[in-house]
């Protein structure tokens, strides 16, 4: 996302529907017993209460779905871990989810003695040097942990908080903040106050030693990852004083290698209090019955009257241009950054606006001169949040024979051009109201909506400035950024060349012997019971109803038009959707990707990108192995002139043969580039190969040969046919039916007769009659592993069970392999559904760990597949948080009319989710294991892997099947030389 995850919400109160002439003032009232701070003119109508102990609780009314975004900040994060003692805060957010001293455990007084002796353990193991007393002291930490184990309830707060509803549970710790995150349903507030003013009022460092080696695992996965070995080499040296620079938010291999529970113990008792942490709060919300349970909750927690003030040492600044080098596996690029000011400064609107002239995804500097012309591959800018110091940063990929020098040097031309003022005057208003237009976008998630609040608070942002920034957007100048660009893009940068080969430096923290712990997953705490006793009036569920909610049009040509009104704001998304992809014709990829770079014999592709721009619109195509679509989306006052617009391009875009050389030129360089990527291995050519095996939908590709040989014609042709063949419209926003059909009928030009479709080739999954391991060698510290099989075809009935099977599985998987074990850092467990009637489902299961531990984190997942675990907690626990969450979701905007056509493709007339909440109400265990062993248990599993082959137990895969290594090519098949029919479209 354009200016990265946190800059979002930055941007969302810059410019939510906001005007120059508007004031924001902040002003007090009161209702409900509580005071509370306002400001006028606020989109979201955030109110700010302070509680008495200094609790800053935001609230903000959205009420799209029963449900309400939770996110709980804590003001601190790694910049605040002790120089001696780096990773606490990231550590102590993982020991939050271990429960407090009222829940996860069977008995705190017991299990508070054992604790403390487990604390002064490790303080004791910090001591030791030699290695063998290390091993040999570990070896008494863990048997008593193990010890200790007996008296903890693992993963209740999982438990609690699933059962409850919650939805997308999780936290994250960055340089400046600590935040943990709830999706819950509006009737569960009280419960979810409950649970989380229990946690935050006490730290309790219950199974730390195995979610120690959870830590440890997401430090081998950074490691391993080329990306932020690339930001953490342009950190320590743009902030070479500076904590942010100095330290890592995961910590020293030396640090976490040396864990202290009582520095963790103290940064909790430090940071966690009131008038260091924020309640935000957006969605089905009443103001005063949440703040007054807000107050009975958490208004007797405990202050911290002595909170450190933060003073760091400032950054030194650069004088002079620094170059770095890092070598991994990935393929190679350039990034490099100049350090601004933070988030709260005044020159942060400049840097904002600054960056949106250089890359804005359409009519930017970068996006016309590098990524228009095709002279870099994926050149991109963006703006790193932080509250001390933010980063501009640039980056690109080399195209085929260009240097990373060369990159770079494009790359910092577009720099002087923004310090030359070269760019297009009327570029800053349209910045302004891209920003405006995706601020709305922004304003319809309350995931959106609450992380703004989050921010306002732990940058030291009032809200009243916060709601406003736009107007100091609104009085910038063209001047002002000439000036600001002259003043901070000089020779003060770090760069960055990360280069392809081994990384000579590569470490890695190598795993502890660990006992697995008991999990006592069938007990609950008091806590736990009597939470259960809160009963909470239900949600009356809501389905679509595909007859009431879509309306059907007919236009020209009887062409289906699927409607749905947007009685929000003024946006439109319109989609030409055609079932019709890269199994009808391999062309079809390269041909979307050539109309980017098209115009017309009146009208260059630059400057279709200029005039979208100003209409406030933007187009995108996107094409599938089954469906390709097209979609417009904008300002619904210029949706006509977008649709002329775009309508020209897909009549009579102009042939042009020096774009077309340079699109096959950049896929094949991007073809070498995805064969160095891990994910790419394993998530696209190891998983379809051990689904299909080496002829699949991923590998219907051109070959290398074929893509050289494609003349500008035939790409023209694919791309002129689409809206020539018969093809769906779906529209969501403001205009009436009779509107739109106007509007389609006048500007969507469709022949004098619709043409047929290319019939498309059929790819089925394999039967795993005997079971095999394929595996592709990459230079890394971890193991990715995939179990597969195929399934049965497709069956509407099963779905209700299916999706119950997921719920129950994929929490025991994680608990077994993860909680239990510390065997992995990720795990998980998925029955995938398919898309179409006639097509089978599959199931995977995935594991990713160290590769020395790949041998037992195989076994444990075997295990788990042929014995699934029995506990009626458990699935008492999966049981409600499904229909928990079936009643309090709802699906709107265009997410109504892909529902519908998701359901038409499996051919179903109704929701299916209705058939789920109506049978798994009477649903049991001995359903779900019943389940497991039709379809699960003795099945034949194809293994696929990717890892170090130095590091790999080959002959422990021997156990799973017959063991080959696969080539690059054989996984993305791009040097096959099968004949693929390349006939124009008919």
């Amino acid at each position: 996302m354009k200016h990265g995850f946190y800059a979002a919400s930055v941007l969302l109160l810059l410019v939510l529907g906001c005007q120059p002439e508007k004031k924001y003032t902040t002003k007090s009232a009161s209702s409900g017993g509580f005071t509370y701070e306002y400001v006028t003119n606020d989109p979201l109508n955030v109110r700010v209460y302070t509680l008495k102990n200094g609790l800053k609780v935001y609230l903000s009314k959205y009420d799209a779905e029963p449900r309400i975004q939770t996110q709980i900040a804590v003001r601190a994060g790694g910049k605040n871990d002790p120089a001696t003692a780096t990773g606490l805060a990231h550590y102590l957010e993982h020991i939050m989810f271990k429960g407090s001293d009222e829940f996860g455990t069977m008995d705190w007084d017991k299990e508070k003695v054992m604790l403390d002796s487990i604390t002064a353990m490790f303080e004791q193991y910090r001591t030791l040097t030699d290695s063998m007393q290390r091993v040999n002291y570990y070896k008494l930490i863990d048997q008593y942990s193990n010890d200790a184990s007996k008296l903890a309830i693992a993963s209740e707060y999982d438990k609690m908080i699933s059962a409850i509803g919650a939805r997308g549970t999780n936290a994250y710790t960055t340089e400046d903040r600590t935040v943990y995150i709830n999706d819950i349903p509006s009737n569960q507030q009280e419960n979810w106050m409950t649970i989380e003013a229990s946690r935050f009022r006490k730290i309790v460092p219950r199974l730390f030693h195995t979610e120690l080696e959870a830590v440890y695992e997401e430090k081998n996965r950074g490691l391993d990852n080329d990306y932020r070995k690339t930001f953490e080499t342009l950190f320590s040296s743009l902030f070479r004083q500076h904590p942010y620079g100095t330290q890592t938010v995961i910590g020293t291999i030396d640090h976490l290698k040396n864990p202290s529970i009582r520095e963790i113990v103290n940064y909790f008792n430090t940071y966690y209090r009131p008038n260091n942490v924020a309640i935000c709060m957006s969605g089905d919300l009443e103001y005063d019955a949440t703040i007054a349970m807000i107050d009975k909750k958490f208004g007797d927690w405990k202050p911290n009257e002595a909170l450190p003030t933060w003073n760091p040492t400032p950054a030194a600044p650069l004088t002079a241009p620094i170059e770095k080098e890092v070598y991994g596996p990935d393929a190679e690029w350039v990034t490099f950054a100049y350090p601004m000011g933070g988030t709260s400064s005044k020159e942060y609107p400049l840097l904002v606006l600054s960056d949106m002239i250089l890359a804005n995804s359409q009519a930017g500097l970068i996006d016309l001169n590098l990524k228009q012309q095709q002279k870099v591959l994926e050149p991109y800018s963006s703006v790193w949040d932080m509250n001390d110091y933010s980063l501009h940063f640039l980056t690109g990929r080399p195209r085929e024979g260009q240097s990373l020098e060369e990159v770079k040097k494009l790359l910092l031309d577009q720099i002087d051009l923004l310090k030359k003022g070269e760019f297009d005057d009327w570029l800053i208003e349209a910045a302004i109201n891209d920003l405006k237009k995706r601020g709305i976008q922004e304003s319809q998630q309350n995931w959106s909506r609450s992380n703004s609040l989050v921010m306002a608070f732990t940058n030291g942002i009032p809200w009243e400035r916060y709601a406003g920034q736009i107007e100091a957007l609104r009085t910038i100048t063209k001047e002002d950024i000439v000036k600001f660009a002259n003043e901070h893009y000089g020779e003060n940068y770090v760069l960055v060349y990360k280069r392809n080969g081994k990384d000579a430096n590569a470490r890695k923290i190598n795993k502890p012997t660990i006992t697995k712990v008991t999990l006592n997953k069938d007990n609950k705490s008091p806590f736990h019971e009597n939470l259960l006793k809160n009963k909470v009036e239900k949600i009356k569920p809501v389905f679509v109803d595909y007859q009431a909610d879509i309306s059907t049009l007919k236009m020209n040509k009887d062409l289906e038009v699927l409607y749905k009104q947007n009685k929000e704001n003024d946006l439109f998304t319109l989609y030409y959707l055609a079932d019709v992809g890269s199994n009808n014709d391999p062309r079809m990829n390269v041909a979307i990707e050539y109309l980017n770079y098209l115009g017309t014999d009146k009208m260059s592709s630059e400057e279709f990108k200029k005039e979208f721009y100003k209409l406030g619109c933007n187009f995108g195509v996107s094409a599938s192995e089954d469906q390709t679509y097209i979609y417009l989306e904008g300002l619904t006052e210029n949706m006509d002139k977008a649709i002329q617009l775009f309508e020209k391009l897909l009549e009579k875009p102009a042939p042009d043969a020096a774009a077309l050389k340079k699109v096959i030129d950049g896929i094949s360089k991007k073809r070498e580039d995805t064969k160095k990527d891990k994910y790419a291995i394993i998530y696209d050519g190891l998983i379809n190969y051990g689904l299909y095996g080496p002829k699949s939908p991923f590998t219907n590709v051109l070959t290398n040969a074929q893509l050289t040989s494609l003349k500008p014609e035939e790409l023209i042709d694919i791309i002129t046919h689409f809206t020539k063949a018969p093809h769906s419209i779906l529209y969501f926003g403001p205009k009436t039916g009779q509107e739109l059909l106007t509007s389609l009928n006048t500007y969507h030009i469709l022949p004098a007769e619709l043409m047929p479709l290319t019939p498309a080739r059929s790819f089925e999954l394999s039967d795993n009659t005997k079971p095999k391991v394929f595996w592709a060698d990459y230079d890394m510290v971890q193991a990715e592993i995939l179990f597969l099989t195929k399934e049965s075809e497709f069956d509407a009935t099963k779905v209700p069970l299916i999706r119950m099977f997921n719920e129950y599985m994929g929490a025991e998987a994680f608990q077994e392999i993860r909680e239990a074990q510390g065997l992995a850092y990720s795990v998980s467990s998925f029955y995938n559904l398919a898309t179409k009637k006639g097509k089978h489902d599959y199931y995977y299961a995935y594991v990713g760990t160290q590769a020395d531990k790949q041998a037992e984190s195989m076994k444990a997942m075997n295990n788990l597949l042929q014995n699934m675990p029995h506990t009626e907690d458990g699935f008492s626990v999966a049981k409600d948080a499904l229909m928990n969450r079936i009643e309090s979701e709802r699906i709107t905007r265009t997410g109504v009319l892909f529902n519908y056509l998701t359901a038409r493709r499996r051919g179903l007339d109704h929701d299916i989710r209705k058939d789920t909440y109506e049978q798994i109400q009477t649903m049991t265990l001995a359903d779900v294991e019943k389940f497991q062993q039709s379809y699960i248990k003795g099945k034949n599993f194809n293994v696929v892997l990717i890892g170090n082959k130095n590091k790999l137990d080959l002959k422990d895969l021997k156990k799973y099947g017959e063991v080959r290594e696969l080539s690059l090519d054989e996984l993305f098949g791009y040097q096959k030389v099968e004949k693929i029919n390349l006939e124009k479209p008919h």
